[in-house]
């Protein structure tokens, strides 16, 4: 919903953490092979491209909440139709957008409401949505991207946190009914 986004955003930057560099984290490898980082949630890598051009890891370092709302705005929430899913929904959506990409999350809503997964939220997919109880999705939603975790290769070194994300934040959407 259209005045969810903050709400969202604040519990989204709760789970996401701060600064780290891990170098087993692949979305801490720029494309150039400079060693990135990631804080907020946001790569260096996304936030370059966002910005037009490079940062230093003590810009990634330094980077504020004022800073990154526009951007998980517009690289995100907008981008996966948030304002036009139901409360919950859009919280869900945007968070597993940055973690596994926009389309990712448009397809995995879309197969849990048996649309064509074709990655972008349409007309066709809120029609849909909008005649399934929004407490079913999220339930359905939580249980595709567990699914989706279990199946990377990552999942031994990332799956407990992975998975404890995914509980929080379907107990987060459920509260935001």
């Amino acid at each position: 919903m259209i005045n969810n986004f903050s709400k969202s955003l604040d519990n989204i930057l709760k789970a996401e953490g701060g600064f780290s560099a891990d170098p087993k984290d692949p979305g801490n490898h720029l494309p150039d092979g400079r060693a990135g980082c990631t804080n907020m949630g946001v790569t260096q890598a996304a936030w370059e491209e966002y910005l037009g051009h490079k940062v230093s890891i003590a810009d990634m370092q330094a980077l504020t909440k004022e800073q990154v709302n526009k951007f998980y705005k517009n690289k995100y929430w907008d981008r996966v139709q948030a304002d036009t899913l139901p409360t919950g929904l859009d919280f869900l959506a945007t968070s597993f957008a940055i973690n596994a990409g926009v389309g990712s999350s448009a397809k995995l809503i879309q197969k849990c409401v048996n649309s064509v997964p074709d990655g972008m939220i349409g007309s066709r997919t809120l029609q849909i949505i909008s005649g399934v109880d929004p407490k079913e999705l999220i339930e359905k939603f939580s249980e595709a991207k567990e699914q989706y975790y279990k199946s990377l290769k990552l999942f031994s070194l990332y799956g407990h946190g992975w998975l404890n994300r995914v509980a929080s934040e379907k107990a987060i959407a459920l509260a935001m009914l």
